[in-house]
């Protein structure tokens, strides 16, 4: 079982400074590679609507040359709102600068201030998405190619530079829906779960095995499949939990913002997946031991192994480590902590 950290960059404005915030992250990304976790995975945010971290393409070339080992992340790459061939450009050169570390995340967005912003139609987003992941596979391992889809039209045209990895750097999809998972199986990429944004352990699971069964009948070789959990490590179990409870309790009113208190059951119906989304995330400081790793080094260690039994194994874990305003100070505590007396446990399982 690998290990890695994770980012959002959820940032409050007005109780937050922008420069310290992203200081904070870095730092706490080049120690990971100390501490002997391997990854870091970094998401896209736009317009202050959640993070504050438009491009993790330029913090992974940041946190590529103050490290050498640690595998970089995108958690996720937005995909709708950007020509196609700029991704493809600097992915592929930081593939290059980071000696070939890169593992490209990518997805369609949820948080409708992206669509506004940016007058993306979030009713196109899946088509958008499908067709910028295709443009930048190609660019990535075609030496001369061209493209006509629904939104996106490119001449005859060869794309620079390509990147290190071979045939191209790994493609994990932000899998959330059953539709997800069963498209990722389907073209044989990673996939990047996030339980707590997607539904009960036990629907996960069931998307987890249709998206394997699918790899098999489409001859795909195995894939890799990254969980993302919230981490509270602590000696004492009662002060992990006051901080998990805290913490996600700040982090979902933050990322459910966008929908102003008392405004939910009048915009949207009792069917509305927006509404089902919402209360799903909501309801997670209250079911947080079932949805996070929280309590002390030796509870971590089993709720580690009762993960893995029930998603049939897990093979790479990152755990998002200052969300909801968190003092980084308390976060950097518990990476240490679980590096030091929980990862030993898992290393070379």
């Amino acid at each position: 079982m690998q290990f890695g950290l994770f980012s959002l960059f959820d940032f409050v404005r007005g109780r937050q400074d922008e420069v310290k915030y992203l200081d904070d992250i870095l730092e706490l990304c080049v120690l990971s590679e100390e501490l002997g976790y391997d990854s870091v995975w970094l998401g896209e945010e736009h317009f202050y609507s959640f993070g504050v971290c438009p491009s993790p393409q330029i913090f992974l070339t940041a946190v590529a040359r103050e490290t050498s080992r640690l595998r970089l992340g995108t958690a996720i790459s937005l995909l709708p709102f950007e020509n196609p061939l700029r991704k493809a450009e600097d992915f592929a050169l930081l593939d290059i600068l980071s000696g070939g570390r890169l593992d490209f995340g990518a997805g369609r967005g949820i948080i409708p201030e992206h669509f506004h912003g940016f007058r993306v139609d979030p009713h196109e987003s899946r088509p958008r998405y499908e067709e910028a992941l295709e443009i930048i596979r190609r660019a990535w391992t075609e030496d001369e190619f061209e493209y006509k889809g629904q939104f996106w039209e490119i001449p005859r045209l060869s794309v620079g530079p390509k990147p290190v990895q071979a045939p191209h750097p790994p493609i994990y999809r932000g899998t959330l829906s059953l539709q997800s998972f069963e498209r990722a199986a389907e073209v044989g990429d990673h996939s990047l779960i996030v339980p707590w944004l997607s539904a009960p352990h036990a629907e996960v699971n069931r998307r987890v095995s249709r998206y394997r069964e699918l790899l098999a009948e489409h001859g795909h070789p195995k894939t890799r499949t990254t969980f993302i959990f919230f981490l509270f490590v602590h000696d004492d179990h009662d002060e992990a939990m006051r901080d998990a409870v805290e913490t996600t309790t700040a982090y979902t009113e933050h990322i459910t913002s966008f929908v102003p208190k008392g405004r939910l059951e009048k915009e949207f119906g009792e069917d509305d997946p927006v509404r089902t989304y919402i209360e799903f995330v909501q309801s997670m400081p209250g079911a947080v031991e079932e949805r996070a790793v929280v309590g002390t080094p030796a509870e971590c260690r089993r709720r580690l192994h009762e993960l893995d039994d029930e998603f049939g194994g897990l093979d790479q874990v990152g755990f998002y480590f200052m969300a909801g305003g968190r003092d980084p100070k308390r976060a950097r505590r518990g990476i240490e902590l679980f590096a030091k007396d929980v990862m030993p446990e898992f290393q070379g399982v």
